[in-house]
């Protein structure tokens, strides 16, 4: 049985439940961060770090959707 459909499928959702957990979380964060920077502009550094940490969970995605696709 050919299952190149389904790794398809796999892959999409795995990439795309990936980017709208991201999106959901550096929403959030964003909108604290530009509070935290308006009070105290010295914290831009951390605020831009915590806005680039879920972006790891879209290349984690990313690679399980590689690692589904070349698998079939």
């Amino acid at each position: 049985m050919d299952s190149t459909g389904l790794l398809a499928v796999g892959a999409g959702v795995a990439i795309g439940l990936a980017a709208i957990g991201t999106g959901l979380a550096q929403a959030r964060i964003s909108a604290a961060g530009a509070g935290v920077v308006a009070e105290k502009p010295e914290m831009l550094g951390a605020v831009i770090l915590l806005i680039a940490i879920p972006e790891t969970m879209v290349i984690l995605g990313f690679a399980m959707a590689m690692i589904l696709l070349l698998r079939g």
